[in-house]
């Protein structure tokens, strides 16, 4: 069931669906808070979805005010953004983090900072440090009172510590290059022969050329080369001796490691995004939706918010720990955001001196590496003292001494103006088509395809990115550093692709290659995109050309119709099978090719594409190169099975092929779930589902119940438009969601599960989880009498 909350839902419906409340039903209090550095008063509503409503009588205050209730709300999440960004991780969990404090200050921005805060908004300066001024006042006011802090720091015993304006525009959470899987093509290219690599990839629209230049030492690509650069920017994990002795329990010596996983096609794990113009409403406004897809996790990545002084007027969602809004709209548009490929990253191999490792090899002459030394502080020990290293082309990731060889890495995000999703700012303001494309002409990082709906009738797409030009090579492997690879300078962000009000009535991007053909600047555009099962089927409910509801809006972004199902499906008709497969078989007789929850035909169904994603990867992709080719895009799989020529040689062992992974699905289905087919439905605790699971939950066994989430059935898998991943634990997906008519603002609706707060002791918490398991939205309020009318809380922030 899908639905949309009314003022007439009753409060037993709402605690029946995990609400605690739909709209205050009595007008609140309002609770005077006295703030250091507010210059003059600022008045907070917070609705019953717990998104604070912002008015502000000055720029400074408000910026002021949107840190100030973000660290409120998310302030454990804020300190470990904090120390993920300025390398401290170590001296609070140890001598293990220490790789990934180096990392961090390696790959830190060391330019002007004045250059870099001015790129995301003409006060961008003036922006950043309110921003950082209000999360500092909320840090000192918890401070003054430990023992109220949330539950994550006296389970550490650790205090939140005061911010900097660098701490704001870290690289370290961003969607950034390719580094990895450009190792890893090397390697694999190096394993078995280019063209072998090429036959198993789905390269596109054009083709890369993957060959390894000479002075690429094969050897020395097998090297942990990225692993100072992967340790800055994976996850935390928490460990029991990190909790404070009074926190510490005795039945977790020994934790249990998580269920595997099924080899994510990292791929499918995308966004999907679309605007129309009126004439495909029943209402005749145009449409912005979107709903980006990250990993899940508990808090929420994204925080929603609402801003309003002289100039500003928008609401929206972004990540907490940056000011703005990063998708939503203000009174004149509209506007999100998908991934758009781009590979702001190359890794450069140089030939080092073997009298000293430090000197490199460039353009015929011996050049040295810069180095910087810094001292990291480690919990229980002395700080450490790491150098970090610099050649021409940026940070020094690994130097192979045995085999005289060094590896740096180039990247467009460490140019000023690259912070993730920053650049939203200049965004928040654009009253017109021409203004929005232009405030698109500073967003860096990541790449996107950012489309726009205003209220003049407009749609547009611009895609977006920091995009290195690449003369000679296709940046896909390792390249020499010796100068004959170089970027020819970075391809103007406005001569991306782009399009406005095409006769089609519609936008729509689902990080699928939609590049158009006609497209020249083939030398700043990637080779590698996402399968297009989830942008087709979106095209294909807006080809219709029925005008649609909102409702329809919604129940297109969580469509669980899933297009490789409805293309394999038949193939099973033509197989021999007997026995169970054939039981089996007989319950996809009819189906509608929906993965829902409590669908039996679902679960079998899903069960033979993995299983054919697995046996694909297991038979075709050769034992050299597995450890770099750990899956096949869907696609590609359905390329050959169309072609059985190309790959398996004939329609029979084709069929042989599906029959052995359908057989493979019916014994694990039956391994987890029993014989009886009648027990096998999608959408349960031992298939679909999700559990949000809180980073110390594993090492607090006796406060699991308060800080995990779930499990709740889902549908869907990482190729419906309803995107839930590919594991049978959800475990990315779009979290957070919004259907916005343009200039019918206040009939917007949104999602952010589980929650807009952190802290698990806030209503706020959890309150979102269960209706977005449900598929469910709460409407995106905006003009002021309706969030006064529904108003949960109020305050004001006034001067001291």
């Amino acid at each position: 069931m899908r639905q949309n909350f009314s003022r007439l839902k009753t409060a037993a419906f709402c605690l029946l669906l995990g609400f605690p409340f739909l709209f205050s039903c009595k007008q609140q209090p309002t609770a005077e808070v006295q703030v250091p550095g507010i210059v003059e008063t600022v008045e907070v509503v917070r609705d019953p979805y717990g998104i604070n409503h912002i008015y502000a009588e000055n720029e400074e205050d408000l910026f002021f005010a949107q840190g100030y209730l973000a660290a409120r709300d998310r302030l454990f999440q804020f300190e470990i953004w904090r120390r993920q960004a300025t390398g401290t991780v170590s001296e609070i969990l140890g001598e293990r983090e220490l790789k990934r404090d180096i990392g961090t200050r390696l790959f830190a921005f060391r330019g002007d900072l004045e250059e870099e805060f001015g790129r995301y908004h003409p006060r961008g300066s003036q922006i950043i440090r309110a921003y950082t001024r209000g999360v500092n006042a909320y840090i000192e006011e918890a401070r003054a009172n430990p023992d109220s802090l949330p539950l994550e720091f006296r389970a550490l015993g650790i205090l939140p510590e005061k911010w900097t304006p660098e701490v704001v525009i870290s690289r370290h959470q961003g969607l950034l290059g390719n580094s990895n899987e450009e190792l890893d093509i090397g390697r694999a290219v190096a394993a078995i022969g280019e063209e072998a690599v090429k036959s198993l990839l789905w390269f596109h629209p054009k083709e890369p050329d993957l060959s390894l230049a000479p002075g690429i030492d094969s050897e020395s690509l097998g090297e942990d080369i990225l692993e100072l650069y992967n340790a800055y920017r994976k996850p935390v994990r928490f460990e029991p001796e990190d909790l404070d002795p009074r926190f510490r329990s005795s039945g977790v010596a020994a934790l249990p490691e998580p269920e595997p996983k099924t080899p994510e096609d990292k791929r499918s794990i995308g966004s999907n995004n679309w605007v129309v113009t009126g004439t495909l409403t029943t209402d005749g406004h145009p449409v912005m939706a979107n709903d980006p897809h990250r990993s899940i996790s508990v808090p929420s990545l994204r925080y929603m918010v609402h801003l309003v002084a002289p100039g500003w007027d928008v609401i929206g969602g972004g990540e907490p720990e940056i000011p703005g809004v990063s998708i939503g709209h203000n009174r004149h548009g509209a506007w999100g955001l998908t991934v758009f490929e781009t590979d702001g990253e190359d890794i450069y191999v140089y030939d080092t001196d073997p009298e000293n490792p430090d000197r490199y090899r460039y353009a015929g002459s011996w050049e040295e590496m810069e180095i910087i030394r810094e001292q990291i502080p480690v919990k229980g020990e002395e700080a450490v003292e790491v150098s970090l290293k610099y050649s021409r082309h940026g940070p020094v990731l690994f130097q192979d001494t045995l085999r005289n060889k060094a590896y740096a890495m180039r990247c467009a995000w460490l140019e000023p103006g690259s912070a993730p999703y920053l650049a939203s700012l200049r965004m928040d303001q654009a009253r017109t088509w021409e203004e929005f494309r232009d405030a698109c002409n500073y967003s860096n990082i990541p790449g996107e395809n950012m489309v726009w709906a205003d209220t003049a009738g407009n749609i547009g797409w611009q895609a977006v990115g920091i995009a290195p030009i690449r003369p000679n090579f296709s940046g896909l492997v390792p390249v020499p550093g010796d100068g004959s690879h170089e970027w020819g300078g970075y391809l103007p962000i406005i001569d991306k692709p782009h399009a406005l009000n095409p006769e089609k009535q519609y936008i729509a991007t689902a990080n699928q290659n939609v590049t158009p053909p006609d497209y020249t600047r083939w030398d700043a555009i990637g080779y590698s995109w996402a399968d297009p099962f989830r942008g087709d089927r979106i095209e294909e409910v807006l080809e219709r050309g029925e005008p649609l509801s909102l409702e329809a809006m919604q129940s297109l972004q969580t469509d669980y119709l899933s297009l490789p199902a409805r293309e394999l499906t038949p193939y099973l008709r033509q197989i021999e099978l007997s026995g169970r497969p054939a039981e089996a078989r007989q319950l996809l007789e009819g189906w509608d090719y929906r993965l829902d929850p409590g669908s039996v035909a679902a679960a079998i169904y899903v069960a033979w594409e993995t299983a054919i994603r697995e046996t694909a990867s297991d038979r075709f992709v050769p034992e050299a190169a597995k450890p770099f080719i750990g899956w096949l895009q869907l696609e590609r799989i359905l390329q050959w099975i169309r072609h059985p020529e190309t790959r398996f040689g004939s329609p029979q062992e084709r069929d042989a092929f599906l029959e052995t992974a359908f057989g493979a699905a019916v014994e694990e289905l039956t391994r987890r779930l029993g014989p009886d087919m009648g027990n096998w439905q999608y959408g349960q605790p031992d298939l679909k589902h999700v559990y949000m699971e809180h980073p110390l939950s594993r090492i607090l066994p006796e406060q699991e119940g308060a800080l995990d989430l779930g499990p709740l059935p889902r549908g869907g898998n990482g190729y419906t438009p309803g995107s839930t991943g590919n594991n049978l634990n959800q475990s990315s997906g779009a979290t957070f969601r919004v259907v916005i008519p343009v200039g019918d603002w206040d009939r917007a609706t949104g999602m952010n599960s589980p929650g807009q707060s952190g802290n698990p002791q806030s209503p706020y918490y959890g309150n979102l989880f269960e209706p977005w398991a449900r598929d469910q939205y709460f409407p995106l309020l905006y003009s002021k009498d309706s969030i006064l009318r529904h108003a949960d809380t109020r305050m004001t922030l006034v001067p001291r």
